[in-house]
């Protein structure tokens, strides 16, 4: 059985599309991997597979091997070093967009063709050792949904399945459908690590403001009304956007704040310096480090690192 070698599987999921579920399992996969942990990362939005896009590996393929699949490696482990005393972790992937023939071919299934793929993803993935398994979900609470709860009950220890971290943007609208998810996890028995509030700002690449341009304060008053542990908020940050879509480093203005705290990344290089080869070099889990979304993450990582390990 596949999942047998990981010591913990975290469902990352929102009643609500658009959200930013998959930013936030890649920062949250790039984190633990950071901190030291082995992490494979399953996307089972069938109809929109967006994370090999967000590792920047959309053209690899994935190995057939007897009885199922190999993940895509997006980077192995490394030993302790001064920068990351620690060690870095191994990370890899799994999604259906690796299986399309053509990037921008559409999904059109029926729900039992849906629900046969989130139980294939889960049973024929040779993860091999993982500290977490995180798994990307589609929006809402449906034909997917039912068949991960049901799946993960039936071949996952009790002990495996570690709990859901839950997603929303600060407006009502949002929130409103995000309530949703939070009781389709009470039902299902599902324990909830906590919320993310996402969006909850704007970092301006040229000066140094964050703007909460969606307000802010929605998941936190969420998270109260239903006992679950508010995680924190995670701004839009363009360089992060820059990161993923270029593979270029991310570059600040001195005395850019972000959450009320000022970052101390690496300052915007002089104008041409960014265009240079050696920025598009190197991996993407180091390069990450000097995005101001990073000290974020490593406290939501902690988090939910301790809310698992609490949980054992």
């Amino acid at each position: 059985m596949s999942l047998a070698k990981i010591k913990h599987i975290v469902l990352v999921l929102s009643g609500k599309g658009g959200v930013g579920k998959s930013s936030i399992t890649t920062q949250l996969a790039l984190s633990l991997s950071l901190a030291g942990h082995s992490v494979g990362v399953l996307d089972v939005d069938l109809t929109g597979p967006s994370i090999p896009r967000m590792f920047g590996i959309e053209s690899e393929k994935v190995t057939q091997a007897p009885g199922g699949w190999l993940p895509i490696t997006v980077h192995p482990s490394s030993p302790p070093s001064d920068s990351h005393p620690s060690g870095v972790g191994s990370l890899r992937v799994m999604s259906l967009g690796f299986l399309l023939p053509n990037r921008g071919d559409a999904v059109v299934w029926r729900g039992p063709k849906k629900t046969a793929m989130v139980r294939q993803f889960l049973s024929d993935v040779f993860w091999d050792d993982l500290d977490y398994l995180l798994i990307d979900t589609p929006p809402g609470t449906s034909d997917e949904h039912i068949s991960l709860a049901e799946t993960l009950l039936r071949q996952a220890r009790p002990e495996q399945v570690s709990g859901a971290v839950v997603v929303t943007t600060p407006q009502a609208v949002a929130t409103a459908d995000v309530r949703k998810e939070l009781n389709f996890c009470v039902k299902t028995g599902i324990k909830v690590l906590g919320v993310v509030e996402n969006m909850a700002g704007y970092v301006c690449p040229n000066c140094s403001e964050c703007t909460n341009i969606f307000s802010s304060g929605g998941g936190e008053v969420m998270a109260g009304e239903f006992g679950v542990k508010f995680l924190g908020r995670v701004p839009i940050d363009p360089q992060f956007l820059v990161l993923i879509e270029t593979g270029k480093r991310p570059r600040y203005p001195k005395g850019t704040k972000v959450n009320g705290e000022e970052f101390q990344g690496v300052e915007t290089e002089r104008e041409g310096e960014e265009e240079k080869a050696g920025n598009k070099e190197g991996l993407l889990v180091n390069k990450y480090g000097d995005c101001s979304l990073a000290p974020i993450f490593k406290g939501i990582t902690s988090d939910v690192v301790a809310a698992v390990e609490g949980g054992r």
